[in-house]
């Protein structure tokens, strides 16, 4: 027998699990670690939605198998969100599916949709399901470079020239995971007409649609005139309303990848339990104020968190929307790659990031801070690193006269 399974040598080993594993020994030992790695919330799940949740596990119907698809109060729910803020009309019987979460969705349909050797235009950075859903379902993966310094639009017409087999879909994130970068309309106009003239499906990931500052809220592509010929949108309930660990989502749009999304499901599971999706749909029928209020939580940390790393003298940008920064290593840094500035700053400040490297090569010259700590907690983190800068620069300072001494 094999060593090990194919599509499992196909899978790299998962970067972040180190940064994870040296978390867990450091807090064995007694060490307060200041987690900003993983985009976990950690406030409440609104008072709302679990009193619906309660009340509906209360009715013992609700404890039998649910429906792949989604139960039709939820799909309308989504379909009313969609209508209430993009001004988009979707069919709640044709044109949406419950997902158990976006990643679900998005790597079922990945499967749904892929023959193996396609070829699948990938960001890179990416979060991590966007290109390994297609790799786990056969697929190859070209990785186009993306963010701060790159033209998009052009490194995906290069691509489209350099590859073979044309490429049969593409995946978009925006606001983006781990990048936090955000487009508007116009430029999704230019995403979609390339993939029309491409004859290619794109796949959206819209998980953070509501997590946004400053005013502006991010658009979705299915507002794009024609946009459902080719494109499906995936949308969680995880950040919007505290729901992470509930798991539950919905992709919306074009009618034939939903299709294809529904009959694979339905071969896979039974839906999400029937009680979690009422709730979803207390969540998005019900009063919004509990949205805002999560926006103002994370434009609060944002602001401590930069305001804060700029003081002790380490510029990142200021994030338009996400719970993420997505900050370049320090120059004085920069050699050490992000997965060793990771496991340092874990080290001698307590403080754990992602490595940008877990989320492509174009990655590594960054780390994704989470605000997934209250104000205070970022305040301590920041005046933790101000001190390991302080004495790592010290150790520095030292080092030609210590290897002087040596000399002599």
């Amino acid at each position: 027998m094999a060593d090990e399974f194919a599509r499992i040598r196909r899978l790299p080993p998962y970067v972040f699990a180190e940064v994870n594993q040296m978390k867990a020994r450091l807090r064995a030992a007694g060490r307060d670690i200041i987690d900003l790695g993983m985009g976990n919330p950690d406030t409440p799940t609104p008072a709302h939605i679990v009193d619906k949740l309660v009340e509906a596990v209360r009715d013992p119907k609700t404890h039998r198998y649910s429906q792949s698809r989604g139960i039709p109060g939820l799909r309308r729910a989504a379909s009313s969100y969609y209508r209430r803020r993009f001004g988009v009309e979707i069919d709640p019987e044709t044109e949406v599916v419950v997902t158990i979460g976006s990643k679900e969705g998005l790597a079922n349909l990945a499967s749904a949709i892929t023959t193996p050797g396609d070829v699948i235009l990938v960001p890179n950075p990416s979060y991590p399901i966007h290109p390994y859903g297609f790799v786990i379902a056969g697929a190859n993966i070209r990785h186009v470079p993306h963010g701060p310094g790159y033209d998009f639009l052009a490194e995906l017409e290069y691509a489209v020239r350099h590859t073979s087999p044309k490429p049969v879909a593409m995946v978009l994130n925006y606001p983006g995971n781990p990048t936090s970068e955000v487009i508007d309309v116009a430029q999704y106009e230019k995403l979609v007409a390339f993939a029309r003239r491409h004859e290619m499906y794109i796949l959206s990931d819209l998980a953070y649609a509501e997590v946004y500052f400053d005013g502006v809220p991010p658009p979705s592509i299915l507002s794009v005139p024609g946009a459902r010929d080719l494109a499906v949108e995936f949308t969680s309930l995880s950040k919007t309303y505290n729901m992470a660990g509930w798991r539950v989502g919905f992709a919306a749009g074009n009618r034939r990848l939903i299709q294809a999304l529904a009959k694979i499901k339905s071969y896979l599971d039974y839906g999400q339990f029937t009680p979690v999706q009422v709730a979803g749909a207390a969540a998005l029928n019900g009063p919004q104020d509990c949205v805002e209020e999560m926006r103002t939580l994370y434009r609060e940390r944002r602001d401590v968190l930069v305001e804060g790393l700029h003081g002790i003298g380490w510029p990142v940008p200021t994030p338009k929307a996400s719970m993420f920064c997505w900050a370049p290593i320090p120059d004085e840094f920069k050699h050490l790659g992000s997965l060793e500035f990771s496991k340092l700053l874990l080290a001698r400040a307590d403080v754990a990031v992602s490595p940008g490297i877990g989320f492509g090569e174009y990655g590594d010259g960054y780390v994704r801070i989470a605000m997934v700590e209250n104000k205070h907690r970022i305040r301590q983190a920041v005046r933790n690193i101000k001190r390991f800068f302080k004495e790592y620069r010290e150790e520095q300072a030292l080092k030609p006269a210590e290897a002087l001494e040596e000399v002599r």
